[in-house]
C-alpha cells in the first residue's frame, strides 16, 4: 500500500539481448559476455517509514514468490544498505510482483536494485556509487547491472559493465508461456563450447531495424540447453518470429521468457492482441525499450 510519506520506485525488467558464456572460473561460476537492456515494465516497489523492516508481496505474481521472508532479495537489499548507512530506521515495504517469476527477465535482481534506490531516497541518504555498486554485488551477479539501469555490456559474473550508447527507439514483444525454469538448471544442461568474446558494433544501431541485424550476429547461449529442458520455448520463438513486424525472436536470459523486436507500438501491439487470442494462458505485454537516452 501507499500513503503519506510513500516512496515508489519501478524496478523494469532486464533482458538479455545477447548472452555469451566465453569461460568458466576456478570457482565453478561461468564467465560471460551480454548485452543488457531493459524494458519499461516491471514490478513496482513502494515503501513508508516505519520502525521495523516488513515486506508485503501483492500483484498477479505474488503467489509465485515462494520467498516471501528473511532471505528475499529484497528484505536482504534493505538491510545490507542499513548497516552499511548506519541507517537505523526500516520500512513498510509492497512489492507489487507483475512479472513471472524465474523467467529470465531478471525480477528478483532488478526489485533488489529498486530497493536500493527506494530506501535511499526514503531514509535520505546517499552512498558513492562504488559504494552502492559493491553491495548490489553482494546481493547478486545481475543487481550491479540492474542497479546501472541502461543499456550495458556486462562480462565477468556480471562485476564488469561497460555503459553503452542509447539504443534506438524499439518497441518489444515479452511472452512466457507459464513455465518456470532456474538459472543452475540451464548451466547444469548447457554443453558445447564455449564462444569467444566478440567485438558489439563498429558504430551503434541507429534504428530498431539496424539494432536487430547487429543481435544476429551473436546469439543466447544458453537458449539450446532451455529449449531442451522446456520445449515450449520453442513454440513461444516460433509464434514471436511468425508475427508481421518481428524482425527479431530471441529468449532472455536463461528463460523461459522470450522477445520480439519490433519498429512499431503498433505492429507490437498487434502482435500482442493475436497472441494472446492464440495462446490465453501465456503471460504477453508489448513494452518499450528503455533506450538509455
Amino acid at each position: 500500500m501507499t500513503g503519506a510519506g510513500a516512496v515508489v520506485e519501478t524496478a523494469p525488467a532486464k533482458l538479455n539481448l545477447t548472452l555469451r558464456v566465453v569461460g568458466r572460473r576456478a570457482d565453478g561460476y561461468h564467465e560471460l559476455e551480454s548485452l543488457v537492456a531493459f524494458a519499461d515494465c516491471g514490478d513496482r516497489l513502494s515503501a513508508h517509514p516505519s520502525g521495523e523492516l516488513t515486506l508485503e508481496v501483492t500483484g498477479p505474481f505474488a503467489a509465485a514468490l515462494h520467498d516471501a521472508g528473511a532471505g528475499n532479495l529484497v528484505l536482504r537489499a534493505a538491510r545490507l544498505l542499513a548497516q552499511a548507512a548506519g541507517v537505523g530506521r526500516g520500512a513498510v515495504l509492497t512489492l507489487d510482483k507483475r512479472l513471472p517469476v524465474a523467467a529470465g527477465l531478471g525480477g528478483g535482481s532488478a526489485d533488489a536494485a529498486a530497493t536500493l534506490r527506494l530506501l535511499q531516497r526514503l531514509w535520505s541518504i546517499s552512498l558513492p556509487e562504488p559504494g552502492l555498486q559493491a553491495l548490489a554485488a553482494e546481493l547478486g551477479a545481475d543487481v550491479p547491472v540492474c542497479l546501472l539501469g541502461r543499456p550495458a555490456l556486462m562480462r565477468g559474473v556480471g562485476e564488469r559493465l561497460e555503459p553503452l550508447p542509447a539504443l534506438p527507439p524499439t518497441w518489444i514483444v515479452l511472452a512466457n508461456p507459464g513455465v518456470a525454469l532456474g538459472t543452475p538448471e540451464v548451466f547444469r544442461a548447457r554443453s558445447g563450447p564455449f564462444s569467444a568474446a566478440a567485438p558489439l558494433w563498429a558504430t551503434p544501431p541507429r534504428t530498431a531495424a539496424e539494432l536487430a541485424g547487429c543481435l544476429r550476429r551473436s546469439a543466447n547461449d544458453l537458449e539450446p540447453a532451455a529449449r531442451a529442458l522446456r520445449p515450449q520455448i520453442d513454440v513461444v520463438l516460433s509464434a514471436l518470429a511468425r508475427e508481421a513486424g518481428c524482425l527479431l525472436a530471441r529468449m532472455s536470459g536463461s528463460g523461459a521468457s522470450c522477445f520480439g523486436l519490433f519498429a512499431t507500438p503498433e505492429e507490437a501491439e498487434a502482435a500482442v492482441r493475436r497472441l494472446k487470442a492464440a495462446q490465453p494462458a501465456w503471460w504477453v505485454q508489448a513494452t518499450p525499450l528503455l533506450t538509455g537516452a
